[in-house]
């Protein structure tokens, strides 16, 4: 593999966790499998950064078997490590065990000269490196593009940030739930003339621009193949968020147009929204056009008179009525429980779903047939459940080796393997504090 014979560490530095391929349902369940097989063996990562953008990107090259350094302060580690739900193991919470997969730990001070210098050797035998501090936080500490491509000029760098490297918002500080507001998102989630809410209770933005860095990682790495030279991948959460909002910038270019919130529904089409049920729970129903309207009036409801011309059989009608449609199928979907609703409406062809929360979830059968939902051993909190690895590929499937790391469990390892530390050595660095 080109990667692997430009790398300029030795080559049994690949890394060895594994697992069987057991099909596309079980694909990212660990176990024995050959490394070789995994499309991004022989790539080496330093990741760098904290928390979940940037990060989330070296759990996705994990998890399709790259070698994968998560490199934190000796003593404080990634803060990460203590956001969410608290685990009997100190510094582990369940966010951290998630989303810190399939990465080794090496702690190293980058704010003192010898763990700078460290670091900027292991980047030299790494293919990628992540990280998400405030633009020029690395130039100060003397860890700049610049300095860290010299020796290594096939060196792929992802930098993400909240508004990116350039332009005047770039030293700001940024977060998931900022980016959402900058982005756009915010704005349109909640309720017409009501307070805007957070678009669920996750970072999403963090989330989506780790996809695109896992996007500009591969692009990137595809360019070096044929060049041999690496690049800079620069990404601002907000715009990974605003990268979703489908044709609001046309929209208002055009015609100026600015879509306000539209609560659980949507303007441009009717019913189309989330309904409660006889036993509490609640369902989406979304019905797009006159024919799919028809199924649910005719063949769910059993009310053929309500898809008539003069009352609401086409869209035009439903949307001029908006609220006393959604009223009658309001009151028909309290009539029967989430169950009963399901049934009648997917024997009618009904787009429907059920609105899961996390208890539905671990019961749904779909969830299970694909291998949504992994089971993952833990040394000391044992089986540990975790969202298995997408996107399913049919010949070379992801898979998760391990959970999140204990602060510093890979240092020796990784620095006198790959960088040919002696004990004695690695011995007067942990007493320095320097790892």
């Amino acid at each position: 593999m080109t990667l692997e014979a430009e790398k300029q560490a030795p080559a049994d530095d690949a890394s060895e966790g594994s697992s069987e391929d057991k099909g596309t349902a079980e694909a990212s369940k660990p176990g024995p499998k050959a490394e070789e097989t995994l499309p991004l063996t022989g790539v080496r990562v330093v990741d760098v950064g904290t928390f979940i953008a940037g990060p989330y990107t070296g759990a996705i090259l994990g998890e399709f078997g790259a070698e994968v350094f998560k490199v934190e302060h000796p003593v404080a580690g990634d803060p990460f490590r203590r956001f969410g739900t608290p685990t009997d193991v100190p510094d582990c919470t369940l966010a951290w065990l998630s989303e810190a997969r399939c990465k080794k730990s090496v702690t190293i001070d980058l704010r003192v000269p010898k763990g700078a210098e460290l670091f900027r050797r292991l980047v030299g035998k790494s293919d990628v490196v992540i990280e998400n501090f405030r633009p020029g936080t690395l130039e100060n500490w003397g860890l700049g593009w610049d300095v860290l491509s010299r020796p290594n000029p096939g060196l792929v760098m992802l930098r993400v940030t909240g508004y990116g490297q350039t332009g005047p918002y770039r030293d700001r500080p940024g977060f998931a739930h900022i980016a959402h507001a900058i982005g756009g998102l915010s704005y349109l989630a909640g309720f017409p003339g009501q307070t805007p809410v957070t678009p669920g209770s996750t970072p999403l933005g963090d989330y989506m621009s780790g996809l695109y860095g896992a996007i500009g990682v591969m692009l990137a790495l595809r360019h070096k193949e044929k060049t041999g030279r690496g690049q800079v991948i620069d990404i601002g959460i907000y715009e990974a968020v605003f990268r979703q909002l489908d044709e609001l910038a046309a929209a208002f270019a055009l015609y100026g147009k600015v879509r306000e919130r539209e609560g659980a529904g949507t303007v441009i089409a009717c019913p189309h929204g989330h309904f409660r049920t006889k036993d509490e729970k609640w369902v989406a129903i979304a019905c797009t056009n006159d024919k799919m309207f028809a199924r649910l009036a005719e063949g769910a409801m059993d009310r053929p008179e309500l898809t008539s011309t003069g009352l609401y059989g086409l869209q035009a009608k439903r949307l001029a009525a908006r609220d006393e449609v959604n009223e009658i199928v309001s009151v028909w979907t309290q009539s029967l429980t989430r169950d009963e609703l399901m049934d009648k409406c997917l024997a009618a062809q009904v787009p429907i779903g059920s609105l899961n929360n996390i208890a539905d979830i671990f019961a749904d059968p779909h969830f299970q047939a694909r291998g949504d939902l992994v089971p993952v051993e833990d040394p000391d909190l044992g089986e540990v459940v975790v969202p298995g690895v997408i996107p399913k590929l049919s010949k070379t499937p992801g898979r998760i080796c391990s959970l999140g790391p204990r602060m510093g469990a890979h240092t020796d390892e990784v620095l006198g393997e790959v960088l040919g530390l002696s004990a004695g050595e690695l011995s007067r660095l942990h007493k320095t504090r320097v790892i």
